[in-house]
Parts: C-alpha cells; sequence; structure tokens
C-alpha cells in the first residue's frame, strides 16, 4: 500500500509518501509545496493545487492521509487552512484516490502509542519507524510523513483487526 500523507497549510504544505508492505516502511518521496507571501491568495491555492497534483501524479498513491482541520485561535488562519485543504481533497477526488482524515490524537497514538505524545516524540518516533537519517525539515514534511505513517497502521489494523 502506498500512502500520501499531507500536513495541510496555505504557506507550506508538507507531503510525504511511504509504501507499506509485510509490515514494512520504505519511504517513497517527501518534501514540501510552498507559496510565497504576498502572492494572491488564489494564487496560492492553485500552486497548492498543481504542486500535490504533481506528486500525486508522479508517486500513484493508493491512499491520501490528511489531518482533520480543527479550530485554533485565530480564525483567519483557519479559513485560509480550510481552503487550501479543500484544493487538496479535490486533487486526491479528480484522481479517484480515496481520503482518510486523522485527528492529531489519533495519529500521536499511531506512532508512538501515546495520544497526548509532543510533537518532538512522534516526530523522533516518524524517524525512527522510516529509518530516516534525521527528522526531516521543515517540520510540516516530518508531520505529514506521520499522516502517512498513521493511516498505514490504521489501515493495517482494520484489515487484520489487529
Amino acid at each position: 500500500m502506498r500512502v500520501l500523507g499531507i500536513d495541510p497549510g496555505y504557506a507550506i504544505v508538507g507531503y510525504g509518501v511511504v509504501d507499506y508492505a509485510k509490515q514494512r516502511f520504505s519511504t517513497v518521496e517527501y518534501g514540501a509545496v510552498t507559496t510565497e507571501a504576498g502572492v494572491l491568495f488564489e494564487e496560492r491555492l492553485l500552486q497548492v493545487y498543481r504542486g500535490l497534483g504533481e506528486v500525486m501524479d508522479r508517486t500513484h498513491p493508493d491512499a491520501v492521509s490528511i489531518e482533520q482541520l480543527f479550530y485554533c485561535h485565530n480564525q483567519t488562519t483557519v479559513i485560509y487552512v480550510a481552503e487550501a485543504r479543500g484544493v487538496i481533497l479535490l486533487a486526491a477526488h479528480e484522481r479517484g484516490i480515496p481520503i482518510f482524515e486523522y485527528t492529531p490524537m489519533q495519529v500521536k497514538q499511531a506512532v508512538t502509542g501515546y495520544g497526548k505524545a509532543v510533537k518532538k516524540q512522534v516526530q523522533e518516533m516518524t524517524r525512527r519507524v522510516l529509518k530516516l537519517p534525521e527528522i526531516p525539515k521543515p517540520d510540516d514534511t516530518a508531520d505529514a510523513l506521520a499522516m502517512a505513517v498513521c493511516h498505514a497502521h490504521c489501515a493495517y489494523s482494520r484489515m487484520f483487526g489487529r
């Protein structure tokens, strides 16, 4: 199973593609789609849509794993992130890729075994599981890889009842 994990945003959208077979992970690719401040927001959304569409076309994932949107203190930011999620979901849907959403607590639980783990614990466990030499930067990329690991673990559990 190939999973594309996405940490949604509009300035930096982290992504990570992993293969999961026989309870083993291998990293396919990871990185970030970035947009510049000062550019029209509509253009930034188009850049996110096209950038992730290119990743999807290049890697052919079986599933997209994306963080559920949760309310933060800045209402403007949450609206912009929601709009960016919309173009990400559209890109996946147009390609017929199933979309799975997880809360931050579900990701922490799946990756570390503890739903209240701190961000650095999740990133370090993701690094270890994927046998990476260091935690990927920016943080959005590391978070996207954790999203992919989360879905692989959850899908495996659903399939085999573990």
